[in-house]
């Protein structure tokens, strides 16, 4: 345990966000894996969860959650799947 103050402070802001961070993540991962199983099943809202899939994938870009080229290639995977969905 660090004993300045400003770093005692870094630990606890580390913390909390290093728990922010882990539920968004597994939140993206949740909502990835039920777009890739709508494509799978071939179910009626199979497009808009795609389409929710992609709006996370580019959110967590955005806050640095992934890097922007892993998230355009989750993004065009996803919208492959879906084409080949048919």
């Amino acid at each position: 345990m660090p004993n300045i103050k400003s770093a005692m402070k870094r630990v606890k802001v580390n913390k909390t966000k290093a728990a922010a961070n882990k539920a968004r993540k597994s939140n993206l991962k949740t909502i990835l894996k039920n777009a890739d199983a709508a494509c799978a099943n071939n179910t009626a809202d199979k497009a808009e969860a795609i389409r929710v899939a992609i709006k996370r994938v580019d959110q967590a870009a955005s806050k640095g959650l992934m890097h922007k080229n892993c998230a355009s290639r989750k993004k065009a995977q996803l919208a492959k799947k879906l084409n080949a969905s048919g």
